[in-house]
């Protein structure tokens, strides 16, 4: 059985007051919110067994879905949210969401589909998107190289665009082999290093560490 996971315990407080009174995945866009274009997608790909990780706000989640909390949520980034799913990701394979994104069901049967442990979705497009959002892309977007379907690089600051082949799209999937390698690699930190690494840092720490990730 595949889980689908969403990580909703942070505020997003770079939402400013849209996050005010509501955790960022109930912001509205096109008439649902962020939350419920997730939820969408998942069940769109047979992904019906589906938990949320929140913390703030935590009581103003009501769906029914499973739930598990990151108490320290103020004081914590994402890979602790993670962590705090233990218990699905060292039985299961699962789909992996940050909850202020928005995909398609064709998204996550594509992860569903590729090979790996670890498997990020990217998107191949993300010049046109971030030509939108940033005069000049170069100064958000970041380093995305890969080798066949392999990411050897991820994370760093890109000095030209040659340098990204995609951005990750905060989607991505484990199985249990994947999660137990990540412990070993959060088990050569500090709490305080584990506490405030975000996803990112992650990726690109297991990469520089010889572990596979796949996109």
């Amino acid at each position: 059985m595949k889980h689908g996971i969403i990580l909703a315990a942070g505020r997003g407080s770079r939402m400013g007051h849209l996050t005010g009174n509501q955790p960022k995945c109930r912001t509205v866009l096109h008439g649902k919110s962020l939350l419920d274009w997730q939820l969408e997608a998942l069940r769109g790909a047979q992904v019906t067994d589906i938990a949320i990780v929140r913390g703030y706000l935590a009581e103003s989640f009501d769906l029914d879905v499973h739930y598990f909390n990151n108490h320290r949520w103020s004081e914590t980034n994402m890979v602790l949210s993670l962590a705090c799913s233990r218990p699905w990701l060292e039985q299961s394979e699962c789909v992996i969401s940050y909850s202020d994104i928005v995909y398609s069901s064709g998204s996550v049967h594509t992860l569903l589909g590729a090979k790996g442990d670890i498997v990020i979705a990217y998107d191949p497009d993300w010049l046109r998107l971030w030509h939108m959002r940033f005069a000049d892309p170069l100064s958000d977007a970041e380093t995305f190289r890969l080798e066949g379907q392999n990411v050897i690089e991820i994370g760093n600051r890109a000095q030209t665009i040659d340098e990204i082949e995609g951005q990750y799209m905060g989607l991505f999937k484990l199985t249990p082999t994947g999660w137990a390698q990540i412990e070993d690699y959060l088990a050569r930190h500090t709490a305080p290093q584990r506490d405030a690494m975000d996803m990112t840092t992650l990726l690109r720490g297991l990469i520089q560490s010889g572990t596979s990730v796949g996109a």
